[in-house]
């Protein structure tokens, strides 16, 4: 028993819990999900019985995602909800952590906060604010998906900032002194030296912001004027309450395997992009 416990309270082994604290992790979190996509394709309208395989509720069935068109609408307004969010909130994002990267002095650290500020205010509150403010202050644009585009790349944008300005920290400043050492201007230095070497993190931000938004349903529930804008979350949340089919499991697959695969692409594309310093790190000789 003495060798079991001095075994147990070695600092210097590897660990021994951790392991089984992610796979539990990841089965507590994935289980579910993957029930749902289960039952997505299952023959019959079950949701707590497996009758079969089949693809009827995504095409095919008068009920599935193709050919009912309230399903169809609600996915194509998730995906053109998603992809505005992320022309608006990406550009933007990039431009405040370089802003918030170069700027210093005073007012730089109330703007850091600011850029934090949607992480640690609950979503509800803030879509609650953003309806007042369109109900009440910004009367021009209305509820509806003008509003939902504006509120979620508002409350998205955090994200970019705080993966570029990681990436910031990582690469430093020399690469682009050492361009404008060259000649380079500071826009040329900009735009042939730092960009491609944030591309990386900008990828990673334009998957965070797709896989954000897609499923977002708080800020869009709130913003909604109607049936015209319903995204696959509200559909979603409308229905579960009535019965709902197996063409909303497939709905919703549908989104998760976008984000997905968006996220895959920005994993392997930010990996390939770092190959290189991450060997050279390996490869560093400390000095001693």
């Amino acid at each position: 028993m003495r060798r079991f416990f001095r075994w147990l309270r070695n600092p210097w082994a590897k660990a021994r819990f951790l392991w089984a604290i992610a796979i539990g992790y990841m089965a507590w979190t994935l289980l579910p999900v993957g029930i749902a996509v289960l039952f997505s394709f299952n023959s019959t309208r079950a949701l707590t019985a497996w009758h079969g395989f089949s693809t009827r509720w995504y095409v095919g069935d008068v009920n599935s995602v193709w050919d009912d068109p309230t399903l169809k609408a609600a996915l194509f307004q998730s995906l053109k909800l998603a992809t505005l969010t992320v022309l608006i909130a990406v550009p933007l994002g990039v431009a405040f952590a370089l802003a918030l990267d170069r700027w210093r002095g005073r007012g730089s650290g109330t703007q850091n906060f600011l850029m934090l500020f949607s992480f640690i205010t609950p979503e509800i509150a803030i879509g609650v604010a953003l309806f007042l403010f369109v109900i009440q202050v910004a009367t021009g644009i209305g509820l509806g998906f003008t509003a939902q585009v504006a509120g979620l790349s508002m409350y998205m944008m955090a994200y970019p900032v705080i993966v570029v300005r990681a990436r910031l920290l990582s690469i430093g400043k020399e690469y682009e002194e050492a361009a404008m050492d060259l000649g380079a201007s500071p826009i040329g230095a900009l735009r042939r030296v730092l960009l491609p070497l944030l591309s990386p993190a900008i990828f990673a931000s334009v998957a965070i912001v797709f896989a954000a938004a897609i499923d977002n349903f708080v800020i869009s529930s709130q913003l909604s004027s109607g049936a015209g804008d319903q995204t696959v979350p509200i559909m979603i949340y409308s229905a579960a309450r009535r019965g709902p089919l197996p063409s909303l499991n497939a709905l919703a697959t549908l989104t998760l395997s976008a984000s997905m695969l968006l996220i895959g692409m920005a994993v392997w594309i930010y990996r390939r992009g770092t190959r290189g310093e991450r060997k050279a790190a390996r490869t560093a000789i400390p000095l001693v």
